[in-house]
């Protein structure tokens, strides 16, 4: 039975050594062997392994469709401490931007605070498949829009490699796999090692610390492994960094090219135009009226500087107490407004990030023909996030003489700011694996069962809006000692919203124990996936073996989402709220996949082969569909191969997509089309039908007053959603050298995706009524309500009701080129390899009739991105250079006047681009005694900054702009230890 079992084996082996490419930086080579005799044959043939993007065993080596193989190594040599971190440096990601920990700062982002995720060519992380092993990773995160696997859940010190297949598989893995395939492969083999890792910036803020060990053993009949993890990354706040100083306009003279920004006086220096606080005057017929913003005279410059204040002389006009100011009306008075609070100095950048894990993984043979493996991943994260906040309350008409010391026509709105703001997120997740294998002659089978369980509870700091409203009725006359607020129970406190000390942060003890709490959510999410298969070969063709496999799943998703209370009860203000996400969705399928060698010895044609995929899949939420893939691999010679893939895929909406409760969020008047048409038809910038249907409203031309944000909920489209449908298109040319020193690969893809599910907003609920032909029975305009006027001239939007359709369709084209070269030379053995990726197309189109917008060259999305590595062995000494680069972008297509801008009435130009850059490590790798492995190095060596924006047409912090291709850390240091025993 030696034979069946190294069958056995040959399987254990499949994910241990995964696919391989005949580019020379993975160090596999095909080799040429001539079989001494029909046993060596059959060893040979026992050795097959299965690869990423296929079921059928083969030896790994050649392939019809593209895949990238990184090895952890790189995170050694480059200091990369997270699976996301060293997922970002491959091309499938480094074109788009992607969910990092930072990105989740201040933003309600898809699996909750410090979730990092990958977008395979920008189509989105639940358009991603992410393998562990080979098998699905469940979904992990907070809140209800949990879709993708958290890159946190497991440590990368578990990990030997990541399989990156480029195509669509969605026949072979079912749904999600339409931008392509994430196989994690965990370590293998006997080894045991103690590691320390840690990254310093050179600046304080940031630091990262990392300790792990593993154990492994291999006996007769099996192996087992075990593996530890702790890290702890320590928080980035804004104030650590001078590039995150305050948001300053950053704008130019139109001219001169001088700056334009207005000088603060109390600095000398550009105005900081970060988060306002004062006492906001809303006019109701003031004849002095002059700003909206008032601020406080804090430290006298202001009446030293002999700044004008209200001098009421006709009835209604407005009077204030001393020590205010109007600000933010001219050039000059924006200058002193109050916009650049110490608060935003404590703002999280990089979240304080503390988790541990621990992975074992067990083999073991039964009998010679079938042997038994399990895996279990069990991992705890937890986030926490400072920020800082405005908000706003009471709304008090200044002549009803409510108020020492304010008078005139007009409403006074205290606007506070505070640092009571943030979260913690706690991930607790699990992931086990049952499976059996075994073979029958030259036929193998597999079954597996798994389950992953995320629980993940989000703490958040709120504003409760009962005691606001409460505090703000006192102000009338109503009743407060004694009192209980309705929902949170809170003894009423009667604040003092005029305090010049309580609108810049300072409030008492009092008011901070009325106003502020906290809101605990939580969120289970579990996976449950059972995949049987088998694969072996058919019969002899002239050209070789036909080769199958084919097989059946069954995978059950179930999501319970829980908001805290306050949430629940819309009892959290200026914060989104949302109702109980909760639902289950069951997957059958059932698979087949056949690999026919069609041509082989041929003048011009050495091997031909094509390989065809189908899957039947079955969704209880919408019901079933097909999918299919072809492939052929065509080797002219021993040097130069040509491959080729078309395949369709889909992705069965997520469960959020499918169940989210109610979610609430806030968007800017501004985005009214009908906002201030008058002035948009004076500068010919407002569309006809436009203008013909705001008309048509009554809605006046000078309607421009702000009177807050309006209301947009979203909610789930259970009954009505379709899967996404995709095509997937790819060409290659694989050429390597004679030598096998050179080798290179030039790959064109394309993928195209129909009845995209999209979230349909409150600004697209808007555009669609006021754009349509049919104003008066257009749907779109049923689903918001807008105030009628009569309030003071308020005509804003009040609430929006969207959801989750099948509306929206993606375009993605582009080149993948990878380069290589490796040998020895009279310095050691050297590796070079550049991987560079070409983004033709990227484009959206969210209804049928919208405009195709096409996102490449804009910031965020390069049209040219990639790396170069070197790197150099001699004796027990590896020198590692990396480069990162990607090309210039901007943003100035998207405005009407290109970069041109008006500032109080002058023309001035704004910064929405970024020039080329480039990031650069250096490392060296020392062996000491065979089993001591030291690794120093520097990352960003030249200390590059994020390129600077204007905050009003980038995304920005300051003005340093945030997009995950730029560095926001700095130059870092880092060392990594391991002992090998």
């Amino acid at each position: 039975m030696k034979q069946t079992n190294r069958i056995a084996k040959s399987i254990r082996l499949a994910l241990a050594f995964g696919a391989t490419s005949t580019l020379l930086s993975t160090g596999a080579y095909a080799q040429d062997t001539a079989p001494q005799d029909e046993d060596a044959q059959a060893e040979e043939k026992a050795e097959k392994i299965t690869v990423v993007g296929s079921r059928i065993r083969t030896d790994g080596l050649e392939n019809s469709t593209p895949i990238e193989i990184i090895s952890t190594e790189i995170a050694v040599d480059q200091g990369l401490t997270t699976l996301g971190e060293l997922l970002r440096t491959s091309t499938i990601a480094s074109g788009s931007n992607q969910l990092t920990a930072a990105m989740s700062v201040g933003n309600v982002t898809a699996g909750g605070a410090g979730n990092e995720s990958i977008s395979m060519r920008g189509l989105g992380s639940n358009r991603t498949l992410v393998l562990l092993n080979g098998r699905r990773a469940g979904p992990a995160g907070t809140r209800g829009q949990v879709a993708a696997f958290d890159m946190n859940s497991i440590p990368v010190s578990a990990v030997e490699r990541v399989e990156i297949l480029k195509d669509g598989a969605s026949s072979l893995y079912g749904s999600d796999a339409i931008a392509g395939v994430i196989n994690i492969i965990t370590k293998r083999g006997d080894e045991s090692a103690i590691n320390f890792s840690a990254n310093q910036p050179t600046e304080s803020g940031g630091e990262n610390y990392r300790l792990n060990g593993t154990y492994g053993q291999a006996f007769d009949r099996g192996s087992y492994r075990l593996v530890a993890d702790y890290r702890l990354q320590k928080e980035m706040a804004r104030g650590d960094r001078d590039h995150f100083a305050c948001g300053q306009r950053y704008l130019f003279d139109a001219e001169t090219g001088e700056r334009a920004d207005p000088i603060d006086p109390r600095t000398n220096d550009y105005h900081c135009n970060d988060l306002p606080y004062g006492m906001w005057l809303w006019d109701a017929g003031a004849g002095n009226y002059t700003s909206t913003i008032q601020n406080y005279d804090y430290d006298g410059l202001r009446a030293a500087a002999g700044l004008p204040t209200y001098d009421p002389q006709q009835p209604g006009d407005i009077a204030a107490p001393d020590g205010w100011y109007p600000v933010g009306y001219s050039r000059e008075t924006d200058g002193w407004l109050d916009a650049d609070h110490p608060f935003q100095d404590l703002q999280t950048m990089v979240p304080r990030t503390e988790s541990w894990s621990i992975y074992g993984q067990v083999e073991y043979d039964l009998t010679d023909s079938i042997s038994m493996y399990g895996e279990l991943l069990h991992s705890v994260r937890e986030t926490k996030i400072n920020s800082y906040r405005q908000f706003w309350e009471p709304f008090i008409p200044a002549w009803a003489g409510l108020v020492d010391g304010w008078d005139g026509y007009v409403y006074l709105d205290p606007t506070a700011v505070t640092d009571h703001s943030g979260s913690t997120t706690t991930i607790d997740y699990t992931r086990g694996v049952l499976g059996l294998e075994g073979s029958l002659g030259f036929w193998t089978w597999d079954v597996s069962w798994q389950r992953s369980l995320n629980s993940g509870t989000y703490d958040t700091k709120i504003i409760y809006q009962d005691a606001l409203e409460m505090a703000a009725n006192a102000v009338w006359g109503d009743p407060c000692e004694g009192e209980l607020t309705p929902i949170s129970k809170r003894e009423c406190y009667a604040i003092d919203f005029w305090d010049p000390e309580y609108v810049r942060g300072n409030f008492d003890q009092g008011t901070r124990d009325f106003l502020f709490g906290m809101d605990f959510g939580k969120t289970i999410y579990k996976q449950d996936a059972i995949d049987a298969y088998m694969t072996g070969d058919l019969f002899d063709l002239p050209a070789g073996t036909v080769a199958t496999a084919f097989g059946v799943a069954y995978q059950t998703d179930e999501i319970v989402d829980t908001p805290g209370e306050a949430t629940l009860s819309q009892n959290s203000w200026g914060m989104t709220s949302a109702g109980i996400t909760a639902g289950r969705q069951s997957t059958k399928a059932a698979y087949v996949e056949f690999q026919v060698p069609l041509l082989r010895d041929l003048p011009a044609v050495k091997q031909f082969d094509l390989t065809t995929s189908a899957r039947w899949t079955d969704v209880n939420t919408y019901g079933s569909d097909t999918t299919y893939k072809l492939g052929i691999n065509w080797a002219i010679n021993d040097d130069l191969r040509v491959r080729a893939s078309r395949g369709t895929s889909f992705r069965s909406p997520a469960l959020f997509e499918l169940y989210l409760g109610d979610q609430s969020s806030f968007f800017d008047q501004r985005s009214d089309p009908c906002w201030n048409w008058a002035e948009r038809v004076e500068n010919g910038t407002i569309n006809p039908t436009v203008l013909e249907n705001c008309q048509a409203d009554g809605i006046p031309g000078d309607y421009a007053q702000d009177f807050g944000s309006g209301t947009a909920y979203t909610g789930g489209g259970a009954g009505s959603l379709k899967a996404e449908t995709s095509v997937y298109e790819g060409v290659g040319v694989v050429w390597t050298s004679p030598e096998n020193t050179f080798a290179a690969s030039v790959d064109y893809y394309k993928v195209t995706i129909e009845n995209q599910v999209d979230d349909i907003t409150g600004v697209d609920i808007l555009n669609q009524c006021y754009l349509s032909e049919n104003f008066e029975d257009e749907p779109f305009c049923d689903r918001f309500t807008r105030n009628d006027g009569t309030e003071t001239g308020n005509w804003g939007i009040d609430e929006v009701y969207g959801g989750y359709v099948n509306i929206a369709s993606q375009f993605v084209r582009g080149i993948d080129v990878v380069a290589s070269y490796q040998d020895d030379t009279p310095v050691g053995f050297l590796r070079l390899r550049v991987d560079h990726t070409i983004q033709i197309e990227r484009a959206s189109q969210q209804f049928a009739d919208s405009e195709v917008l096409d996102s490449v060259g804009l910031l965020g999305s390069p049209r040219h991105s990639g790396t170069l590595t070197a790197s150099l062995e001699r004796d027990d000494w590896r020198y590692t250079w990396a480069t990162r680069y990607l090309s210039s972008v901007e943003n100035y297509e998207r405005f009407t006047r290109g970069n041109l801008t008006t500032y109080r009435g002058s023309d001035v130009t704004f910064i929405a681009d970024a020039p080329s850059t480039f990031y650069h490590t250096a490392s060296v790798s020392k062996t000491f005694e065979d089993n001591l492995d030291v690794t120093l190095g520097v990352t960003n060596i030249f200390d590059k900054k994020p390129p600077y924006g204007s905050p009003s047409a980038a995304s920005t912090v300051g003005n340093a702009m945030l997009y995950s291709q730029y560095d926001q850390l700095g130059r870092q240091v880092f060392l990594n230890v391991m002992y090998n025993f």
